[in-house]
């Protein structure tokens, strides 16, 4: 298998491992507090990476590499877990999931910023519609009545394609896992200083599915899926391997479906396969 094809295949698996995150997150808000699930969910994957670090001899990143690795772990560590988790307090995760299909597009916004390209004006015709749709959505389905919701996952998809951007150039450096672990391990500290300020409910009151979901997105959505994810970017190329992430909303959205019994609207399904057109629109005007 070449090069190419491992990092679609890793890339593809890294997708489908995300797609659970939105509904392991709801499940597990609705007995823990969004605060103390981001920091218990950072500092368990953490520990792990630590151990995986430890155990493989991996060589320190340099000073010039610390403040990329900040950024990463300001995104996906801290930002994208905080904001969803925060959001799911307010919309159902079948909800925010159509927010996600405009994650690949925000990946590549900052994969432009970052890398210099000059994308066509053609570009931001499908991006600008796609924030349109989004925007449309958000209000048919009664924006007025959860507004805090939708912001708050507007700025997770931002700071999440960031992360997802900078971690991408980061790994051709560093290797794809090693990115991830060493931004788990950075903000490791932090995290644990702000357990320190939250209170953690009483073990009693917490359900099966509530533990289910932070053992997830913990294991899962916070490490494994980014062992894959950035491996499949550094072999197959951002912004290829990157578009993969148009398939997240509709395995998503089975997975609420099927796990919390959540309604799928067919407006729902409409609107993420417009969203869907548009970024693929936007990722061939790119160059």
């Amino acid at each position: 298998m070449d090069k190419t094809t491992t990092g679609w295949l890793n890339g593809f698996l890294g997708v489908l491992i995300f797609s659970g995150s939105l509904p392991a997150t709801r499940a597990a808000v609705m007995d823990f507090d969004p605060v103390f699930l981001t920091v218990a969910r950072a500092a368990i994957a953490g520990v792990l990476a630590a151990c995986l670090l430890v155990v493989f001899r991996q060589p320190k990143p340099t000073r010039t590499d610390l403040v990329s690795l900040a950024i990463v772990a300001f995104g996906v560590v801290l930002g994208f877990p905080l904001l969803t988790a925060l959001a799911l307090k307010h919309v159902t995760s079948a909800h925010s999931i159509v927010f996600v299909g405009l994650l690949p597009l925000a990946t590549a916004v900052f994969g432009v910023l970052r890398g210099g390209e000059h994308p066509r004006p053609a570009f931001w015709l499908f991006s600008c519609l796609g924030s349109a749709l989004v925007a449309g959505f958000a209000l048919t389905q009664g924006f007025s009545a959860s507004p805090v919701g939708d912001l708050l996952m507007l700025a997770a998809i931002i700071v999440c394609g960031l992360g997802y951007a900078e971690g991408a150039s980061l790994s051709r450096r560093l290797g794809g896992w090693q990115v991830i672990c060493w931004a788990l391990v950075l903000s490791l500290p932090v995290m644990l200083g702000i357990g320190l300020f939250t209170t953690a409910p009483a073990i009693a009151m917490i359900n099966r599915s509530a533990w289910a979901g932070l053992a997830y997105v913990s294991v899962f959505s916070m490490l494994i899926g980014f062992v894959f994810w950035y491996r499949g970017l550094a072999l197959g190329g951002v912004a290829g391997v990157g578009q993969l992430q148009l398939l997240q909303p509709f395995f998503g959205l089975a997975l609420a479906a099927a796990l919390l019994q959540e309604p799928v609207s067919g407006a729902m399904l409409a609107v993420t396969g417009a969203i869907v057109l548009c970024v693929a629109g936007a990722k061939k005007f790119a160059k």
